[in-house]
């Protein structure tokens, strides 16, 4: 949003600087990203001048020599001008020798086929007000004009004019007009604010009423909950004046003609959109408001042929539709220089409604970026007072008496209550309830004080923007001064001990296992395209997904289902890249429109409950293509296939003990016979398997296995408890080998618990590290050979030591049948 400083000064002017005004609005809530200046730097040398004469030159047909005053002590100067409209007694700009045009061309006297040239009639593109290039700009004609010769061209044009870009946030569509900014200028810094421009109404002297010329259907009164209308006769087409060309310039308008510049003018002052028909183009007058026919087409405004679904709202006549409601209009019924009755609308449309049609269309105007955030009712008959004063003013027009108004019941103005220990328990400071009273007011809202508490009643252009209390103790604390007010305090952490809670401790466990077995960790977007269903063959289930209502492209206009697409992705472009071994990894949300069985965090439930459905579950899944881990850390290279991916995910349910078992089963993206089911405690919880071959070509692969698994499952079912660590020793280990006979029918795993029971806690290993059988053993009989490791924290073991635990080793042995090895 442009704002011209003169033109917000017109309406409050707060007697600083612009670049001052901009700091106290950046620190009130409404971000100034720039001051520019348009037109020249400096408005020195830049004079009204009066045509006294003009005369052919003498060796140029194009050319003329004028005698203009200026207003100068030593008289007349004489200008050599090329413009062809140039005439005697016209008020024209004039810039003096010395003065620097807008791109910087400094002005010097100089000599044009042999006359000397003392200054330059400007035209509308040199002040940079315009884009008539063809003459000089005329400013006023006849002795009868205000404008004096000699006065200072600012005092009539915008020139070196500041200008404050805004970046207005989507809810306050109010600081979309200057004059709502003019109004937020008055709340922050008190300088006065003049009486609002739509307080008077032009006078309607035309004939007959505007019931007479034109009718309005509005036939979704859902869609367009008001609609307003009035009729204008006598109108005459042409240019503007120099000042509202000036102002839609520097606002970032393009001027076009006097009616089009006034709907544009009306729009950028009050932020409600208008809209003017060339009534005679209307066929009796009627318009309807309607929804659009499948594939019902229209030419806009831009001149390009537009398609429409059935959501789309049209302005429509009786032969067809001539407008994009709260969009742009079209070219059925444009506004021309043949014009002589004009229709002007002035509606509310609802806004999700336009930003939908906006988006879908491919269309932003300044008028869908105002609708699209919702405007009241009420803005309607503001836009259309100060309109209807600049037609009958500029375009000579007479307005019919009537407005046709067509609109629904409209929304009740709010009441909302400030309780003076709310806001200083928010803020954490007290604020005086005149205080308060005063901020709101120059807001524009109605304030009636209480004991403690006021009630504000919400004005309605910020209707849809203050809604509770909180809000209105966020006006007060930003008028007040969030800066400078507000105390520094820290968090009272009082009683409170920071940590992970056991559900993100088993998270990062599952993270680190299943990184340690050789996975590097990905992060993928939430977001994901409605093609991704199917490359995976599970198109069925697109329509379950969550679509996103105002995406930032097609890649990302549905929630992911599923991380497998994330991982196919970041496998792909590492693949293309020439990585020959991708072992990814991912933990994130996946997004369900019904939901999977637990509730908390990660999913999980307790014994005897049952928990609402998880709309966000936690999942973890893998992707590899090629060996897992290197060769030299496997001893081979051999791809990743289904039993790979087997062993990873029993790793990981052993790290968290958890039985993770498998079962038959597969999925649509899955390799038939090479894939299954993962269940955890017995119940489903993911899938395992080959990625099918279809899927692959969808992501120039090779092949691929993976994984995916409910974590929320594998954290609520784990058996880990809390871990206690031990210093590393500094003492070094003393180690033993035995040899133990047992029968053949006893394990080495029953041998190494023996051995372990009976070494106390100074036995810290006990290795299996050869099996020999022979005749000396006797039938039946085997020798198991382990060596220990004994070790104590606090001191260097003896032999004495060790000597008395292989005793109780040896008694040990006893109850599975064992004795040492002589």
């Amino acid at each position: 949003m442009r704002v011209p400083y003169s033109w917000l000064s017109e309406y409050c002017d707060p007697g600083i600087p612009a670049e001052k005004l901009a700091v106290r609005l950046a620190m009130t809530g409404t971000e100034v990203e720039r001051v520019t200046t348009t037109g020249p730097l400096s408005a020195t040398g830049f004079v009204v001048g009066k045509v006294r004469s003009v005369e052919p030159h003498p060796d140029a047909d194009r050319l003329r020599v004028c005698t203009v005053d200026t207003g100068d002590a030593e008289g007349a100067r004489t200008i050599v001008c090329g413009a062809p409209n140039v005439a005697a007694g016209q008020i024209v700009p004039v810039v003096k020798p010395g003065a620097r045009m807008p791109g910087g061309m400094k002005i010097k006297k100089t000599k044009l086929r042999g006359v000397g040239s003392n200054g330059m009639i400007l035209s509308e593109t040199e002040l940079g007000i315009g884009e008539d290039s063809d003459g000089i700009l005329v400013l006023a004609e006849g002795d009868d004009s205000v404008l004096t010769a000699g006065q200072p061209l600012s005092a009539v044009l915008p020139l070196a004019e500041p200008v404050l870009e805004l970046e207005i946030t989507s809810n306050r569509v109010d600081c979309l007009g200057v004059h709502g900014v003019a109004r937020e200028v008055h709340a922050i810094t008190g300088a006065p604010l003049g009486p609002d421009p739509w307080a008077e109404d032009a006078r309607a002297d035309g004939d007959g009423d505007a019931s007479d010329y034109a009718s309005v259907d509005v036939q979704v009164p859902d869609l367009c909950p008001r609609f307003t209308a009035r009729v204008f006769t006598e109108v005459t087409i042409g240019p503007s004046p120099p000042w509202l060309k000036a102002r839609l310039m520097t606002a970032g308008q393009r001027p076009i003609n006097n009616v089009v510049d006034i709907t544009n003018y009306v729009m950028l002052l009050t932020a409600q959109p208008l809209h003017a028909f060339d009534l005679d183009r209307v066929p009796d007058g009627e318009l309807i408001v309607r929804t659009a026919t499948e594939s019902e087409k229209m030419t806009t405004l831009d001149d390009i042929e537009r398609t429409f679904d059935t959501d789309t709202v049209l302005v429509c006549d009786r032969n067809g539709p001539s407008g994009i409601a709260g969009v742009m209009g079209g070219q059925v019924s444009e506004v021309s220089d043949a014009t002589t009755s004009v229709l002007l609308e002035v509606a509310t449309w609802n806004g999700p409604n336009i930003l939908r049609t906006s988006r879908n269309l491919s269309l932003r105007s300044e008028a869908s970026g105002r609708f699209e955030k919702q405007l009241h009712p009420d803005l309607t008959m503001r836009a259309q007072r100060i309109a209807s004063r600049l037609l009958v003013e500029l375009c000579g027009a007479s307005l019919v008496p009537g407005t046709i108004d067509e609109a629904v019941e409209p929304p009740e103005p709010l009441e909302i209550e400030l309780r003076e220990e709310r806001l200083e328990g928010l803020l954490g400071i007290s604020i005086d309830q005149g205080a308060q009273v005063e901020y709101l007011e120059r807001l524009g809202f109605e304030v009636k004080a209480g004991d403690g508490t006021l009630t504000a009643t919400t004005p309605p252009d910020r209707h849809y923007d203050v809604t509770r209390e909180a809000d209105l103790i966020e006006e007060v604390a930003r008028v007040h001064g969030l800066e400078k007010h507000l105390p520094a305090t820290l968090p009272n952490t009082a009683g409170q001990v920071g940590g992970l809670s056991r559900d993100q401790r088993l998270r990062r466990r599952a993270e680190d296992l299943v990184r340690d077995l050789g996975f590097d960790e990905i992060v993928g977007w939430s977001f994901t395209d409605a093609g991704l269903f199917d490359r995976l063959r599970i198109a069925d289930q697109a329509a379950a997904a969550i679509r996103v209502s105002n995406p930032l492209s097609e890649e990302g206009e549905i929630l992911r289902t599923t991380l497998l697409g994330s991982l196919l992705d970041a496998g792909r472009r590492n693949v293309a890249r020439g990585a020959g071994r991708v072992a990814l990894f991912e933990s994130g949300r996946v997004y369900l429109r019904e939901g999977e069985p637990g509730a908390g965090a990660l999913g999980g439930s307790f014994p005897g409950h049952i928990p609402p459905p998880n709309l966000e579950p936690h999942h973890l899944g893998a992707l590899a293509l090629g060996p897992i881990a290197p060769a030299s850390w496997r001893g081979d290279s051999q791809p990743a296939d289904f039993f790979a991916l087997k062993g990873v995910v029993e790793a990981l349910g052993d790290g968290l003990g958890v039985e993770v078992a498998t079962e038959a089963g597969s999925e649509p993206f899955l390799h038939p016979g090479r894939s299954a089911r993962v269940l955890v405690a017995g119940q489903d919880a993911g899938w395992i398997g080959e990625i099918h071959p279809l899927v692959c070509r969808e992501y120039n692969l090779d092949g691929a296995a993976g994984f995916e698994i409910r974590l929320g499952q594998l954290v609520a079912a784990s058996t880990v408890t809390d871990e206690d660590y031990e210093d590393v020793t500094t003492f070094p280990a003393l180690q033993q080998d035995l040899a133990i006979v047992v029968d053949d029918d006893v394990t080495a795993e029953q041998v190494r618990v023996a051995v372990r029971a009976g070494g106390g806690d100074l036995l810290r290993d006990a290795a299996v590290f050869d099996l020999y059988r022979g005749e000396q053993l006797g039938e039946g009989r085997k020798s198991v050979a382990l060596r220990l490791e004994f070790r104590a924290p606090d001191r260097t073991l003896t032999d004495e030591e060790v000597s008395g635990l292989r005793e109780k080793i040896s008694a040990e042995l006893g109850s599975i049948g064992g004795a040492l090895r002589e």
